[in-house]
């Protein structure tokens, strides 16, 4: 994220001070929601299936394999959570599936399915500030088509501007997005990771089948703002290549890269096989990494060249939107001189929005002004379509795809609370939109890690 895309001068102020300060609530597009209270009155409470209607199943085992549940949890990386609620049900990680990854730092609720369990072995489980509550049974496992977006609650701190200010500066900027169609949908600093952001980097090694260094890169590489024995470790883990030394000295809040400290201790040569180690939608997280990375320089470039976000211009790509609200990424149009009026009243009338890649192996770059644009951003990252790497590890999300230039901002809300140096705003956001990007063009944070971005 290299820009703004309003001209305001920002409220400051920090968000995340506690994890209560960060509320997130899931809603699914059948218009369930997730709440933290605990209670679900939605659509699937009682029902059969939130899918497609699909063959009713003939037995009572078919008809109940998958228990739809909530999950509400304070302070819990999403794919923690899920490793220890496997493990106090004693069952496989695989077996229990969900919608969409959380923020870590704050207070979230979402549903999940799991797998051949029933009601009654969720009632004496004890999770450490989480609670789990089942719904009912569905016909399959949850998956991210299910998801709608989510319900945002979160309070900003540490203002020192007049709450009056405040709330009228937030609804300046809210009313500058509203303008251009909605909130530039960059990916958030969370995407590639806060005190150490390297996800990226990994990720663009494994597309360009360096294994080893992808993994060192991840394993090894110490940043000033991570903890001081977190920084000890990797930097003699970097001095010694060391991996059975690792595996010992690294502290366990690092689990995942012990999970592949303890593969490579025994097979120091089987990098491929250590990232295995990890949870599938991890590994996948890399590579889709690298790609949000060179779609927010595409984003940011257009801002720069002052490329309107949501007017089309020929070369663009544009894609249909649902009666949901969401985007139809797989079904495209290149924009042309032919259909170019045609395409800019579907966008207009909100029918259409334009679309950046998420460049991978299958996906094309633009044409036109913003596909030179692309192509140049390709060249400073030192990167050739011919260069990228098959491997197991670069399939995964590696194809590509497209991700729209905005995202609308729904039932934004703000009021002042009894102590004058905070707000609490509320708002709905589409799924694979992030809050932090809205809060950063309200903020315009001079330090966004210390902002708590």
């Amino acid at each position: 994220m290299e820009v703004y895309a309003t001209k305001t001068s920002g409220i400051g102020g920090a968000i995340k001070t506690t994890a209560d300060d960060f509320i997130v609530e899931e809603l699914l597009v059948d218009g369930s929601k997730a709440s933290i209270t605990g209670t679900v009155p939605n659509k699937v409470l009682g029902s059969t299936s939130i899918s497609t209607p699909t063959p009713t199943p003939t037995t009572t085992a078919q008809r109940q394999r998958y228990l739809l549940c909530s999950l509400v949890k304070r302070n819990w990386d999403t794919f923690a959570a899920i490793k220890n609620l496997a493990k106090a049900l004693n069952i496989t990680q695989a077996q229990i599936q969900f919608a969409g990854i959380k923020d870590a730092k704050a207070l979230t609720a979402q549903h999940l399915t799991i797998e051949n369990i029933h009601p009654e072995n969720l009632t004496q489980l004890e999770l450490k500030d989480a609670q789990i509550h089942p719904i009912g049974y569905i016909r399959e496992m949850l998956s991210l088509f299910y998801l709608l977006g989510n319900n945002f609650t979160i309070t900003i701190k540490n203002l020192t501007t007049p709450p009056t200010e405040v709330k009228e500066q937030n609804e300046q900027t809210t009313q500058e997005l509203t303008l251009i169609g909605g909130i530039p949908n960059f990916f958030g600093h969370q995407r590639f990771g806060t005190t150490r952001p390297i996800t990226h980097l990994v990720g663009k090694a494994l597309l360009e089948g360096k294994i080893e260094e992808a993994a060192l890169t991840f394993l090894a590489n110490p940043s000033s703002h991570e903890h001081p024995q977190s920084r000890q470790a990797r930097q003699e883990l970097q001095e010694t290549n060391n991996f059975k030394q690792a595996a010992q000295t690294f502290p366990k809040q690092l689990r995942y890269e012990k999970l592949m400290l303890n593969h490579l201790a025994e097979n120091p040569q089987d990098f491929t096989g250590a990232f295995q180690r990890l949870p599938p939608k991890l590994q996948a997280l890399f590579v889709q990494a690298h790609q949000s990375y060179l779609f927010n320089r595409f984003l940011s470039a257009r801002i720069n060249h002052d490329l309107p976000l949501n007017i089309a211009q020929e070369g663009d790509f544009v894609v249909n939107i649902e009666r949901t609200g969401l985007p139809l990424t797989t079904a495209e149009k290149i924009v042309t001189p032919q259909n170019i009026n045609q395409i800019n009243e579907a966008l207009k009338a909100g029918k259409m929005r334009v679309a950046l890649p998420l460049w991978g192996f299958k996906q094309k770059l633009s044409s036109g002004i913003m596909g030179e644009i692309e192509q140049t951003i390709l060249k400073q990252e030192g990167l050739e379509p011919e260069n990228l790497q098959s491997n197991p590890l670069s399939r995964i999300s590696g194809r590509g795809s497209l991700r729209t230039t905005i995202t609308p901002l729904k039932n934004f809300t703000q009021q002042n609370n009894p102590n004058p140096d905070s707000i609490t705003l509320s708002f709905m956001l589409l799924r694979g939109s992030y809050a932090t990007v809205y809060l950063r063009e309200l903020m315009k944070p001079i330090d966004p890690l210390n902002a708590g971005f």
